[in-house]
């Protein structure tokens, strides 16, 4: 992967920028206790992270022992009213304990010194508000001229669309930087995530893909046969050849 530098990186959040595991957990138990649910160890609800807001609760929902056991649909008044109270409940406790990985500003830091012009951009399953309050007040927000969540398209991760709509706008802002005329073709984008459904996202477009081995789904990342790993977010400058 280094031995041809991307001129493109689209991060995930969870599990990749930032550890909000305990506070997805604790935001899925309180609106579980809330509809009378029993509550789920955090290490099963993290499991079930990484495919949107709607689906986490979906799971918590359902057999803990079938990830597709049940999945209430938007219409049924329990999940709508477990849904909404999670809503809520993250909203206001998104940042009790979610933290930037270690490493990850000085390694934002260290590629945007070297390479000031190169694009960087998230995208996340997450609801869009909460993904940029995070990144703003972590301190992520500068890094990035774009942050687009779960239901910022119709569609979600691992569909591609929300990955290409981001290389088109990033072929706009590089001919805008630095004067270049020449096209931005997938295979000079790095996407750079934790799970299986990032690796999904960058392969339907012909991206690359860089996998965190830190984040919140090291076995199913591994099971997807990503092309190239790291294990700290100081190694990606390195590995993505900047």
């Amino acid at each position: 992967m280094a031995s041809v530098p991307p001129r493109f990186l689209v991060f995930d959040l969870d599990g990749t920028l930032i550890d909000s595991s305990l506070d997805l957990c604790n935001s899925v138990n309180a609106a579980l206790a809330h509809v009378g649910k029993p509550t789920l160890p955090n290490p099963l609800i993290a499991s079930y992270i990484g495919d949107g807001a709607a689906m986490l609760v979906r799971r918590a929902l359902s057999d803990p022992g079938d990830l597709d056991a049940l999945h209430p649909s938007d219409c049924d008044d329990l999940f709508r009213h477990t849904f909404n109270f999670f809503l809520t409940y993250y909203r206001a406790h998104k940042l009790d304990n979610t933290r930037c990985y270690d490493g990850v500003l000085d390694a934002l830091t260290q590629i945007r010194t070297r390479h000031p012009d190169l694009p960087m951009a998230v995208l996340t399953n997450k609801p869009v508000n909460p993904s940029r309050d995070i990144c703003r007040a972590l301190g992520l927000a500068p890094f990035f001229f774009q942050n687009y969540g779960g239901n910022s398209f119709e569609t979600k991760k691992p569909d591609p669309a929300g990955l290409l709509t981001l290389i088109d706008e990033a072929t706009a802002l590089l001919t805008t930087r630095v004067a270049d005329t020449l096209p931005l073709p997938p295979a000079e984008v790095v996407m750079i995530g934790d799970s299986d459904v990032d690796v999904l996202t960058a392969r339907r477009c012909g991206a690359r893909f860089l996998g965190c081995t830190f984040g919140l789904a090291p076995a199913a990342l591994a099971a997807a046969q990503p092309e190239a790993t790291v294990d700290h977010p100081l190694e990606w400058p390195a590995a993505l050849g900047l």
